[in-house]
């Protein structure tokens, strides 16, 4: 047996930095980050305002991953999740809570820093984010967030340049595109905890093999509008990510079409989303055109 609830195997209470780092879905948090910055650097932003949108988009993802953890505290407590710190009694729900306000606050400052058609896009976009965790999530349109958040997310790179530009209408596309299929599959994993605690989201609606093959057709869709979108000519390295994507999909929907989607099947979409966002970044500059 281990020790006392919120203490190591030592018997120490963790870092209450450590705690918070790890409530706030760090893997994401990072993963989207870098995505940003990625894009900010194939569109060709000032160093400056690279770092000050990777800055800001970072603290808005902790805000957000953090805030979830606080909310689903009492769900996680119910079904002994003890991979939350939360949860677990690592760090106070106080400090949990004034750390995801104090970090959406510098999000947002840091934003309007860059421009304030940023900073409302992103409020906009964590506004989502966070309507998702007070409770949209147990809903029939829980992918209603994803789709908005992940389709601005192009234009909170262009909206960062001088002058501050909306993304194309195709990079919106993908971006919802890509945040249909992370969650029609994150949520996978976690379908018996959540009927427990009477979470119904839409994957849970649709079942698990239904949410796997929306998943992977959402995934192409957002391929074949940056392929097609742009007006400059198709790179080499957008051909490739673009092929990429669509064969990691087809052999998604057709796993989940002879055996029951899990795990697996979140892992092969986070690696299209990742071939997805390459080949967003291959566009350049025709991201704000």
């Amino acid at each position: 047996m281990s020790g006392a609830v919120g203490e190591t195997r030592s018997g120490r209470h963790p870092s209450p930095i450590v705690a918070l780092w790890r409530s706030s879905h760090p893997g994401p948090s990072v993963v989207v980050t870098a995505v940003a910055i990625t894009l900010g650097i194939a569109t060709g932003l000032e160093p400056w305002r690279i770092a000050v949108l990777g800055l800001a988009i970072l603290l808005g993802q902790l805000s957000v991953g953090i805030s979830n953890d606080a909310i689903d505290a009492p769900r996680d407590r119910a079904t002994a999740r003890t991979d939350k710190p939360i949860a677990r009694g690592e760090v106070s729900l106080r400090m949990a809570w004034v750390a995801a306000s104090g970090a959406l606050v510098l999000s947002l400052v840091l934003s309007c820093v860059l421009s304030w058609a940023m900073g409302l896009a992103h409020l906009v976009a964590l506004g989502s984010a966070w309507a998702y965790n007070a409770g949209l999530k147990s809903t029939p349109v829980s992918v209603l967030p994803f789709m908005v958040s992940f389709g601005l997310l192009p234009s909170l790179v262009t909206l960062s340049a001088d002058p501050p530009a909306v993304a194309a209408a195709w990079a919106w596309v993908a971006g919802a595109a890509l945040g249909v299929a992370i969650h029609l599959t994150n949520v996978l994993p976690d379908l018996e905890d959540d009927a427990q605690t009477g979470v119904r989201g839409l994957p849970h609606r649709l079942g698990r093999r239904a949410s796997a093959v929306i998943a992977a057709v959402a995934l192409v869709v957002g391929a074949i509008a940056v392929l097609l979108g742009p007006d400059a000519a198709i790179s080499v390295l957008g051909i490739i990510a673009f092929t990429g994507v669509v064969v990691i999909a087809i052999a998604g929907l057709v796993l989940a079409l002879v055996r029951p989607p899990g795990r697996w099947v979140f892992r092969l979409v986070m690696l299209a989303s990742l071939l997805l966002c390459v080949q967003l970044a291959a566009t350049g500059q025709a991201l704000g055109a």
